[in-house]
């Protein structure tokens, strides 16, 4: 199981690591992030998991530096997302596109040494043909849940659905 470090934040707005006994930044906690560490942040008055708003603060702070990782475009389309009925379906999809993301980094670094030792057109090839499958399946998942084939016609089920009003 994953040492899950507690983090509790005071009115001052400082962050206090229970662990390490000593008030960190939240650069500190970006750090602790990228190095696979796992944290929760409490509220040190009500106790409550501020985890979230935290994480975006830090967010917020890395978008207002160098290059965006969200462009405005992209941030729009997330917000028509919020109150939508198709919410929960965005937030499922997003978060199955970060987790095929770092898969296929995952992949990609392997495929790499192991292109040292070997032919690399014949990697390059796999690893391309194994995306493309992975990227179909994710695909067909989305407009499954969606109720539509992966053709844009409705599927089966959603048809089921509508007769059974």
């Amino acid at each position: 199981m994953t040492n899950v470090r507690i983090i509790k934040k005071y009115p001052n707005r400082r962050l206090y690591d229970t662990e390490l006994s000593r008030y960190i930044t939240l650069a500190d906690l970006r750090k602790q992030i990228t190095e696979g560490g796992e944290f929760e942040v409490r509220d040190a008055n009500s106790g409550e998991d501020i985890t979230r708003s935290i994480l975006l603060q830090i967010i917020a702070e890395q978008e207002s530096e160098g290059t965006p990782l969200f462009t405005t475009d992209i941030l729009m389309q997330m917000i028509r997302f919020y109150g939508d009925t198709s919410q929960d379906m965005f937030t499922k999809f997003l978060g199955k596109s970060l987790d095929l993301f770092v898969k296929q980094q995952n992949l990609y670094s392997q495929q790499v040494r192991e292109t040292l030792s070997g032919n690399p057109m014949s990697a390059m090839t796999e690893l391309t043909q194994r995306n493309l499958e992975i990227w179909k399946e994710m695909q067909e998942s989305f407009f499954r849940s969606a109720g539509v084939s992966s053709t844009g016609s409705a599927t089966k089920d959603a048809d089921d659905k509508s007769d059974d009003s």
